[in-house]
């Protein structure tokens, strides 16, 4: 027997967390996948190791709820 949740659904959307992001995908697909990083380094690393493969785009650093760079720098994060 499957236990369903009860109560009102979440309405209110995540927040991301502070630190680097990247955004990846498979070539030729839609669909994509944020990574995050703490620091600029290991984010460096990260798209080095999965630029062989797959698309890698660069989204910015997120502060206090913010994007502090990046294509969206000074919006709120959703």
């Amino acid at each position: 027997m499957k236990d369903k949740k009860k109560g009102r659904p979440v309405t209110k959307p995540g927040e991301l967390k502070d630190g680097y992001y990247i955004e990846l995908r498979n070539k030729g697909s839609n669909s994509a996948v944020k990574i995050r990083r703490d620091t600029l380094a290991e984010m460096e690393s990260t798209m080095v190791q999965y630029q062989r493969t797959k698309i890698v785009n660069y989204l910015g650093q997120v502060k206090n709820g913010r994007w502090a760079d990046g294509k969206n720098k000074g919006k709120k994060t959703i």
